[in-house]
């Protein structure tokens, strides 16, 4: 009887010692941030700088648009930053469209950690940034794939943009993080991305686009974001999983809706 009171006990203190780690440490998994990053703006783009309502002084890539274009506010994965975001937008930058892409806080030598709160300060900036550079919002077309669908869906969310695109987008955190580990609580998952409950209430067309072999954010993701946004464009890109943004066939969806914008 001892014994298996003292191997409960142990069991108890495990598991709350486990808890307590994947609590305090999950954004280190999260935003696995790269250490590999572009130290000055790439051909076509230039090197700017926004302001954060909480003090940060953060880096971004900014191409101006052609006369009559969009501009793209654009949100990159967690795993990712400059240079994949300007592979993921090379179709629109090819006829014309401007980009604002957006380094979050803790990526590419920003100062800061990244959060959901910090990601959606780190929006406010850019749109700040670009309305200050005389782009004003119904020019900006908001792009986010992967985590990044979090910032770009709350920006539309908070301003009257032209229209909003999720690529390989989640319907929230928690559900994302429950199919890839399901011993996970809801409850657990610190940072939320609750995408699915903002997106009825985004007054801007909405484009959903997503591969059907996406095991990282999974196509369900999708299906729940259509029933929230049932005006939506959809496209389902048949074999493509997770890197879809930067294939040839999401560079085509995205630059022909943005063209079909006005």
């Amino acid at each position: 009887m001892k014994l298996a009171l003292n191997l409960l006990v142990f069991v108890l203190v495990l598991l709350l010692v486990a808890t307590a780690l994947l609590y305090t440490q999950q954004r280190r998994i999260l935003f696995p941030v790269p250490h590999d990053y572009p130290r000055e703006a790439l051909p076509g783009f230039r090197l700017v700088h926004t302001q954060t309502s909480d003090g940060l002084r953060l880096s971004a890539f900014y191409r101006v648009a052609a006369p009559g274009a969009k501009t793209i506010l654009f949100f990159h994965g967690n795993g990712d930053n400059m240079r994949g975001a300007i592979e993921a937008t090379r179709g629109p930058a090819a006829v014309g469209h401007g980009l604002m892409l957006v380094e979050y806080r803790g990526y590419g030598g920003n100062p800061g950690s990244p959060d959901e709160a910090g990601l959606y300060a780190d929006g406010e900036a850019a749109m700040r940034w670009l309305g200050e550079a005389g782009v004003g919002t119904r020019d900006i077309v908001v792009v986010g794939n992967s985590i990044g669908s979090g910032p770009a869906t709350e920006m539309a969310l908070r301003h009257d943009v032209a229209a909003l695109m999720l690529v390989s987008g989640l319907s929230d955190l928690p559900s994302v993080v429950k199919s890839q580990v399901p011993p996970v609580p809801h409850w657990l998952v610190r940072d939320r991305f609750d995408n699915v409950s903002k997106l009825a209430r985004v007054k801007a067309p909405v484009y959903l686009m997503h591969g059907d072999t996406d095991t990282l954010v999974r196509p369900d993701n999708l299906e729940r974001l259509v029933r929230a946004r049932p005006d939506a464009t959809v496209a389902r890109v048949a074999g493509a999983g997770h890197e879809l943004a930067y294939t040839a066939p999401a560079q085509a969806i995205l630059t022909g809706w943005v063209d079909g914008l006005g």
